[in-house]
This record gives C-alpha cells, sequence and structure tokens, in this order.
C-alpha cells in the first residue's frame, strides 16, 4: 500500500482525467474503459506502462512512478482470467474476500445459517469417529 497522500488540488486535477472515475487522498479509481485500453495499448502495441499512462494524461510525478506497472500488472492478470469482462466489473480482485457481512441479515437467514453450520459440524464430528475407528481395527 502505497503511503502517498493526494492535497486537494491533486484530487481535483486526478479528477478532470477522463480516465478517473473516483479519487481519494490514498487511491484512484481508473474508468473501465482506462483499464481494457490500457490492457490492449501494452499486449498490441508493446507500449511500456510509463507511457501509456503519461499519453493518457497522468503525471507520474504525482500518481507515483510505480503505479502504472503494478497497476497494469494487476489489469493484465484480471484480464488473463476474465477478460475484458473482468476488467469491467466493479471489484476487479476483492470478490468474496473477508468475513460476511452479519449486520442486516433477517433473523431467518440466520437460523438457517446457524443450521447449516451445525449440519456442516455434525457431518465433521462422524468423520472423525469413523476415522478413529478405522484407525482402531488396523
Amino acid at each position: 500500500m502505497s503511503k502517498r497522500i493526494f492535497t486537494k488540488e491533486q484530487m481535483d486535477e486526478l479528477l478532470h482525467n477522463p480516465n478517473v472515475t473516483k479519487c481519494s487522498e490514498k487511491s484512484i479509481t481508473f474508468s473501465k474503459e482506462f483499464k481494457v485500453s490500457a490492457v490492449m495499448r501494452y499486449y498490441e502495441e508493446g507500449l511500456p506502462p510509463s507511457q501509456i499512462f503519461t499519453e493518457a494524461g497522468f503525471d507520474l510525478d504525482m500518481i507515483g512512478t510505480d503505479t502504472p506497472k503494478d497497476r497494469l500488472v494487476d489489469w493484465r492478470r484480471i484480464y488473463n482470467r476474465k477478460g475484458n469482462d473482468g476488467l469491467r466489473q466493479d471489484k476487479g480482485r476483492c470478490v468474496g474476500i473477508g468475513r460476511p457481512k452479519t449486520k442486516d441479515i433477517t433473523p431467518e437467514y440466520k437460523i438457517k445459517r446457524l443450521e447449516a453450520e451445525v449440519a456442516y459440524l455434525r457431518a465433521e464430528n462422524d468423520f472423525l469417529v469413523e476415522l478413529r475407528a478405522k484407525k482402531r481395527t488396523e
């Protein structure tokens, strides 16, 4: 994670770039079209990441000289796995990571989830009992 902090002026400048959809003090969200075009230019034209970003209107001193290379590594990985559609998704790599949300769930859903957990644990215990019995007979 970068320790770079954007000033208000830098965030305004980045937001005026058509290739940026959001910008905060710590991060830049690039447009889906830019991600796809950057990967295509990298593969088809063989351009280096820094040139792709510079031609797209980014100041490398502001965003960081490693940002173009790092972003293209991430985007190429997604493109190779999921194609253009993967780059056009809102969350390219963090989907399904982390704890499940439990804040706004209904009591019925919570009961159903806990029943499934109990069933899983019972099956796991039955398996371990069978495994121990098998070891004793060997």
